[in-house]
């Protein structure tokens, strides 16, 4: 909106919130950041507390949502632990790692972390966050947030699943808790690709007390199909039974590929962001077979090679599916030991096996290589002592109290490469050749013997020139026909996913309302919608 241009709402602050999980408040939130961004607005992401597998590690060794890390991209600004100070890492069905302040501080059930009792008066931000209960960190997540506001013009903070889940609101952290303290103006997304948008909207609005409820400044329709004219009469009466507008309805759009959440939710059987597979710029496609491990983390290390002209990957659980692809990879996973039960459980162990024999590509990426190798020794993560690895590769991992969080840089197939570590295992690395080396040659990580090689390193496959190499590599492994584009810049192609997201804020929805309200805050006197919280 050109009207902007030079506008600084300083300190301004704005809540996505959304009727359901994956309703959009991630990408919703990031276009709103490119948006402000382009405009010349220095704006921050920001969200209190979030439930992902898939991480990243500031430039400070901090980890956080991955999310926070594209929506930080989004607004042209380098992510901080400031902008996801809480981050869950399931584990099972039941409990979690919890990460403060992009450190681990230990595994926490559900109802330890959700019911535990007490507040935060009194309390430093270093004891809220030792003790890990969600009531104790509002006041240090509150903390974060006005550290962002008082830095940037704005702030536009991410919600979690629904601020209706009245079960959970004495103890929130991410939704109408902040909303409440930081007296945020909150606009709630619905996705109405799923149907049932409108009753969405007013239920969300009416399981809300009093006090949240005239927080809640409007409503945006994520993911329309068809002639919006449709919707208008929709829209009128929503807007006559809650007295708040509908400050934009954004159009499905197929393959944004940007960062997800969680990995558990992905289709296996579905391309990579329902992208479609690009014409191969060589005579032949390359097929890459992602196994689908338990509790998959950063499977968006896959994405550079979705990006890739003819390359099609696919995420598979069963052994028969690894046989026509040309590279199979085991992702990383935040339960390395269960996640090679599952795979000699599903006949995949053996299947890797028969391919490392027959010199076929197999890569292993953080725990995905622990357990290419040869033993496990695990007292911190699943605690089952000495478990026998797969034995594809001469390492030998032993678990660590202490996460290795890092960005490290080195060189691999003689080109540079860039990665961030994740982990908790240490490798003994007692043979074969390493994955990356040094700028001296000197091993830094990983392990390669023949065609099966393994690496910590999450991200390397975004380097450009780095990838080309490993592609044409794998390709002449697999005797394909495949050749990988000269041209294909994954960092530009992010920047473009981004800057289609801005565009989307920009173009169908109601910017000058949406200032308003970063600016001013939410409006005044808006009518309440009962019956309220319980």
């Amino acid at each position: 909106m050109a009207g902007v241009k030079g506008a600084r709402p300083l300190g301004g602050g704005l809540l996505v919130a959304g009727t359901t999980s994956d309703a959009g408040k991630s990408v919703v939130t990031a276009g709103i950041c490119r948006w402000l961004a382009r405009q010349g607005v220095k704006v921050a992401p920001f969200k209190g507390q979030n439930m992902s597998l898939n991480s990243f590690v500031t430039r400070e060794g901090a980890e956080i949502g991955r999310a926070q890390a594209m929506q930080a991209q989004a607004a042209r600004v380098e992510p901080t632990a400031l902008m996801n100070p809480v981050l869950l890492k399931p584990g099972g069905e039941h409990s979690s790692q919890v990460v403060l302040m992009g450190k681990p501080v230990g595994e926490m059930s559900a109802r330890g972390f959700f019911g535990g009792s007490g507040g935060s008066e009194g309390a430093s931000r270093e004891e809220a966050l030792r003790g890990g209960r969600r009531e104790a960190l509002l006041g240090p997540v509150l903390e974060c947030l006005a550290e962002l506001r008082a830095t940037y013009d704005a702030v536009i903070c991410e919600g979690a699943g629904s601020p209706a889940e009245i079960n959970l609101r004495r103890t929130d952290i991410v939704n109408m808790g902040i909303a409440r303290a930081a007296r945020l103006p909150v606009m709630v997304v619905g996705d109405i690709d799923r149907g049932g948008v409108f009753a969405s909207f007013f239920g969300t609005t009416a399981l809300l007390s009093p006090a949240d409820q005239a927080l809640v400044a409007g409503y945006l329709v994520n993911k329309f199909r068809g002639d919006v004219a449709l919707l208008e009469p929709g829209l009128a009466m929503l807007r006559g039974l809650t007295g708040r507008a509908t400050l934009g309805v954004l159009p499905f759009r197929h393959g944004l590929g940007i960062d997800e959440e969680d990995g558990l939710r992905i289709s296996l059987h579905g391309t990579v962001r329902e992208s479609a597979v690009e014409r191969p710029y060589g005579a032949e496609v390359l097929r890459v077979a992602v196994c689908a491990v338990p509790l998959m983390s950063n499977f968006t290390d896959v994405d550079a090679l979705a990006a890739e002209p003819g390359v099609v990957v696919r995420f598979v659980d069963r052994p028969e599916e690894l046989a026509d692809a040309d590279l199979v990879i085991v992702p990383g996973t935040r339960g390395t030991v269960r996640a090679l039960a599952w795979l000699r459980e599903r006949g995949l162990a053996e299947a890797l096996a028969a391919r490392a024999a027959e010199g076929r590509p197999v890569l292993g990426i953080c725990g995905g290589y622990q357990l290419l190798g040869e033993r496990i020794e695990d007292e911190v993560e699943s605690r089952a002592g000495v478990v026998d690895g797969l034995g594809l590769l001469p390492v030998r991992v032993r678990f660590a109290p202490e996460k290795t969080l890092a960005r490290p840089v080195g060189v691999a197939l003689g080109e540079r490469v860039e990665g961030y570590e994740i982990h908790h295992g240490v490798a003994d690395v007692r043979g074969g050749d390493a994955f990356v080396a040094g700028p001296d040659g000197a091993a830094l990580d990983g392990c390669r013997v023949g065609a099966v090689q393994g690496t910590h390193w999450h991200g390397a496959l975004e380097g450009d020139a780095f990838r080309r190499r490993f592609l044409a590599e794998v390709a002449r492994a697999a005797g394909r026909r495949f050749v990988p584009a000269p041209d294909t810049s994954f960092g530009v192609l992010r920047e473009e996913q981004l800057d289609l997201l801005g565009d989307l804020i920009e173009e169908y929805a109601d910017t000058a309302a949406l200032l308003r309200l970063i600016e001013e805050g939410p409006p005044p006197e808006l009518p309440f919608i009962p019956p309220g919280a319980p």
